[in-house]
């Protein structure tokens, strides 16, 4: 199964929505396609919508710790929203979370962006 990306800007916040398996053959696609939408829409914070998102191995918690490093830097802030409990998992045992708010949903993490 391959991966499925879908982003939607608003105002300053990209809406990440995954679906399928971000593993080290879909990792560099999901790197490449952030990194420019950030740097074209001057990106400050990332909702990161891992629902539909069914696996995940160390190179995708590697591109999502990239993009979390890019927005620090520009004082932003990354959350992560209705996550699998598979997936959920990989995120407590890497210590993610220690780093990354986790939402219940995509809503509730705009709201408290500011831009819902």
């Amino acid at each position: 199964m391959s991966l499925n990306i879908d982003m939607e800007v608003r105002h300053d916040v990209l809406c990440v929505r995954l679906s399928g398996e971000l593993d080290h053959h879909s990792a560099e696609k999901l790197r490449d396609e952030a990194t420019k939408a950030i740097e074209k829409y001057e990106i400050r914070h990332i909702v990161l919508n891992l629902e539909q998102l069914s696996f995940m191995d160390s190179s995708g918690l590697g591109v999502i710790l990239g993009r979390y490093k890019q927005i620090k830097q520009m004082h932003g802030e990354m959350v992560v929203c209705a996550i699998s409990p598979a997936v959920k998992r990989l995120f407590e045992m890497s210590g993610l979370f220690k780093i990354i708010r986790l939402d219940p949903t995509e809503q509730y993490a705009l709201k408290r962006l500011g831009v819902a």
